[in-house]
């Protein structure tokens, strides 16, 4: 299959590989998501389950915040979150400090969602690193975890733990 974009010349051989190799895992990863979403019952998108992610490991937040987290606009984010409040994923809650402030989090469905989602992941990735020789396990381990600190993400430990403690509010009345 040809390239629609050429490997930037800037890039040393090494690097270029590198980030080619990346841009293949990414289309492994992104094909990885949208099969363990098909399953489901509730109708969530790839944007969706993004923004319950960010719920999930990072705890409530402002729709300000997970739209920046998904660079969307804030209008954008507002439906979206809107949509996961109708599907009972999310929920609404004002904070005791500042009661003019709205906050997100999960409900229990939503937070099953992303348990049942990471569920069907690991058991892919799973049957994914069976195949790969046991000798570039250790490297190909490293390189994924310094990846994972350059990009400002958790440990996959970190990660449940955080989402396991989060916080939860008095619920926003909702319309409709």
């Amino acid at each position: 299959m040809p390239r629609s974009t050429e490997p930037s010349s800037e890039l040393s051989g090494d690097r270029a590989d590198l980030v080619d190799a990346l841009l293949s895992a990414g289309r492994v990863m992104v094909a990885l998501a949208a099969r363990s979403l098909a399953h489901l019952d509730a109708d969530v998108t790839l944007p969706q389950y993004r923004a319950l992610v960010v719920l999930a490991s990072r705890g409530p937040q402002r729709v300000v915040d997970i739209s920046a987290e998904l660079g969307v606009n804030p209008s954008t984010g507002t439906r979206m979150c809107d949509r996961l409040v109708r599907k009972q994923l999310v929920r609404r809650y004002r904070g005791s400090a500042d009661r003019r402030e709205v906050r997100l989090t999960l409900t229990p469905a939503g937070r099953q969602l992303v348990d049942e989602v990471m569920t069907r992941r690991r058991e892919e990735l799973t049957a994914l690193v069976a195949a790969v020789p046991g000798g570039g396990q250790r490297d190909l381990v490293a390189a994924l975890r310094a990846l994972v600190a350059a990009a400002g993400e958790v440990s996959e430990h970190e990660w449940w733990l955080g989402w396991a403690g989060a916080e939860t509010g008095d619920p926003v009345e909702q319309a409709g």
